[in-house]
């Protein structure tokens, strides 16, 4: 009887999912110190903010309630966290999956990260690349054959998924950065081989079938068992400390779709390729694709989610790219990630996955500043009265630094990375006390045109214009402080780097006046407050139900969610992080007797040292000012600047040995159990709050400083 076949038919494939899921489920060993953490969800936003960028207008999170709930209700809210420099994507993702400040991993210029080729002149690799590619592998035109992703040894940087695979516990991957493929052709070749049947097909059936998916299988794992329309590769990492042999991934949609039963998000439309998301996915497929995964048994999923303030949703929603704070479309794109999240968390504990068995991370990469108009009228919420801006109200603000520079009569060749904090790289690679560049460096900075938007003469630099526009320039030395260096290459090393404006956005566009962009209006990869502040939400067992914490509470940036996340499910890295485990953050019943004894002194010594060592803490601020000030210096034989260089460089050497030492004496007591020397952690917290007392100080009188 055909009606009893089926059903035993659908019955069998049933059971044998089930049977599956409960395999891959028996095999995943997380050691959490609750004992309780079965599953890790773990979602990083493109510039989703918790402050608000118009003070009447509820911000992106205010207006996704059923995640900020979920998150205040059930755990906490880091409101003080911050991003790295430069604040933009690929290097913020890589320093949260990492734990590494981009110094030790290798791209702190990003989406695109420069080098200087064999001619002398800056070339920019995208910073989108597979975790174990070369940079001559993204550009052979930079004859580099270094890791893109380098230690300062010259090592690859070990990948995040391995301690969970080697637990037994397989890893899914959805739209993130450098963890799953994302250039075809070559990373298709390389990882399927040069003249497989996968590199045979067109470019953009590439881009469909295997970019921006995979799945990383612990050793033994059936998801990565060949079987008809599934073809697993080995999951190479040759690299990776203590070894990595024998395990297998599927990489792409192609392969993965079979294996997780097909895709549909929350909206009812199916997913059957990668080219319909383009790495901009909103909550309706990411956390539609990752609900599947942890339902067919992946405990452990890394996703990434699209902004809130372009347009993803097309047409339907609005002809604009872009929204300003309140605009209806933007409004209503909000509404529609809140009810993806709605839908997530009730199909997840329908399914008995939730806050009892599950850690919950949430954090975006970077905040913006919005460029753009005032909105009309004044007093709009966005949410009761829409906000609107006008022609022209809504746009970044483009401006040509080569043809500003050649303008102001200055002829050094250069080339930078186009952004709002412009990466500059000095044709030849001089010095930076060259002439040249001390010329180029200070015409720069003195550069100003008229904001179509404000009606004023803005600063490049966004001098006299107010914290929320202020500026500036380091070169190498200040740099290296900032962490955006590589000891490993330092043919990435920019000449200076311009931190600009943050309402401009610096391309070339063969205009000597601004231009009014309106294809984008959040700039980030800046120093301002609102591009470097973001927040870290965290649910599950072992998180402190603290809810949202003020910014000021305790400082976090980046680097600090890896080791709180390997705290949390009792794992570890193959390298000591830069970052600390957020102990304002845990449950005190799953922090260990070795952190409880001296507890006072370890929120101590990791708080002075987010202040030393964070691109965004106290002596990196200092370093900013003092930076500007000696650059845009015109004392004779450039006395000025000598001296305030010399400064910064051994502000730099005394952190690095103060650094060192904190880190261990932190690693040690978060990851072994060794109760810390009390007497040397406040030896240290002492010199450090010396050095930062240098640094302010300097910073608050640069010119006597000087002498």
């Amino acid at each position: 009887m055909p009606g009893i076949k089926l059903f035993r038919r659908a019955l069998g494939c049933g059971l044998l999912a089930l049977g599956l899921t409960s395999s891959l489920h028996a095999q995943c060993k997380l050691n959490s110190p609750s004992g309780k953490i079965k599953h890790v969800v773990y979602v990083e936003f493109d510039n989703v903010h918790f402050i608000r960028d118009n003070p009447n207008v509820p911000s992106d999170l205010e207006q996704m309630p059923s995640l900020l709930n979920f998150i205040k209700q059930n755990g906490a809210l880091d409101t003080g966290d911050h991003a790295v420099l430069i604040s933009h994507t690929a290097n913020d993702i890589l320093t949260t999956q990492t734990g590494l400040y981009s110094d030790d991993h290798g791209i702190f210029v990003s989406n695109s990260f420069g080098v200087f080729g064999p001619t002398g002149s800056g070339l920019f690799p995208s910073s989108f690349f597979y975790w174990t590619d070369l940079v001559s592998d993204i550009n052979s035109a930079t004859a580099d054959n270094s890791f893109a992703l380098t230690t300062p040894s010259g090592q690859n940087v070990p990948a995040p998924w391995v301690p969970f695979t080697r637990a037994g516990c397989d890893v899914g991957a959805f739209s993130t950065a450098n963890i799953v493929l994302e250039r075809a052709p070559f990373d298709v070749k390389k990882v399927f081989g040069a003249t497989s049947t996968q590199a045979a097909e067109s470019l953009a059936n590439q881009n469909n079938d295997f970019i921006g998916a995979a799945i990383h299988c612990s050793l033994g794992s059936p998801l990565c068992a060949p079987q008809k329309d599934v073809i697993p590769v080995a999951d190479l990492l040759p690299g990776e400390p203590g070894a990595y042999t024998g395990y297998q991934a599927l990489f792409g949609l192609k392969y993965m779709i079979p294996v997780l039963g097909g895709l549909m998000d929350y909206n009812g439309t199916p997913i059957t390729g990668f080219n319909q998301l383009n790495f901009n996915p909103q909550p309706a497929q990411t956390l539609a694709v990752i609900e599947t995964m942890l339902k067919k048994g992946i405990p452990v999923v890394f996703a990434y989610i699209a902004d809130a303030h372009d347009n993803h949703e097309g047409n339907s929603l609005s002809a604009e790219h872009t929204f300003g704070p309140g605009e209806a479309p933007y409004v209503k794109q909000l509404s529609d990630y809140n009810a993806a999240f709605g839908t997530f968390f009730a199909n997840l504990k329908a399914a008995g996955i939730d806050q009892s068995n599950t850690l919950f991370i949430f954090t975006p990469d970077e905040g913006d500043h919005f460029s753009g108009a005032a909105p009309s009228p004044a007093n709009c919420d966005g949410v009761n009265v829409p906000c609107t801006y006008g022609v022209n109200g809504v746009g970044e603000l483009d401006y040509d630094l080569n043809l500003a520079v050649a303008n102001a009569g200055v002829g050094t060749p250069f080339s930078y990375h186009f952004d709002d904090a412009a990466t500059v790289y000095v044709k030849g690679n001089p010095v930076p006390s060259s002439p040249v560049v001390r010329q180029l460096e200070k015409t720069m900075a003195s550069l100003n045109t008229f904001n179509p938007q404000t009606g004023i003469a803005e600063s490049l630099l966004g001098t006299g214009l107010g914290a929320s526009l202020q500026g500036a320039i380091v070169d190498k030395t200040g740099q290296k402080l900032l962490h955006m260096s590589s000891a490993s290459d330092p043919n990435r090393d920019p000449t200076f780097t311009f931190f600009g404006d943050p309402n401009f956005f610096f391309e070339t566009t063969g205009n000597p006046s601004a231009i009014v962009g309106t294809g984008f209006a959040w700039n980030h990869g800046d120093i301002q407050p609102e591009i470097a502040t973001t927040f870290i939400g965290m649910v599950g067992p072992g998180v402190r139900p603290i809810g949202v914490t003020q910014p000021t509470a305790f400082f976090t940036d980046h680097t600090d969610l890896r080791p709180t996340m390997m705290y949390l499910l009792g794992l570890t890295d193959d390298y000591q992080h830069d970052g600390r485990v957020i102990l304002e953050m845990l449950d005190p019943n799953v922090i260990s007797g070795s952190l409880h004894a001296h507890s006072h002194t370890l929120l101590e010594l990791g708080q002075i040292y987010k202040q030393i060592n964070a691109p965004f803490g106290s002596l990196a601020q200092s370093t900013l000012t003092v930076s500007t000030y000696a650059i845009e210096s015109t004392s004779q034989g450039d006395a000025i600047y000598t001296s305030l260089e010399n400064r910064i460089a051994s502000w730099t050497t005394q952190r690095d040995a103060l650094a060192t030492q904190i880190k261990q004496l932190l690693s040690q007591a978060q990851f072994s159990g060794l109760a810390i020397n009390e007497q040397q952690a406040k030896q240290l917290i002492a010199a450090s709050q010396s050095l930062l007392d240098q640094a302010a100080a300097c910073a608050s009188s640069p010119a006597a400083c000087a002498n």
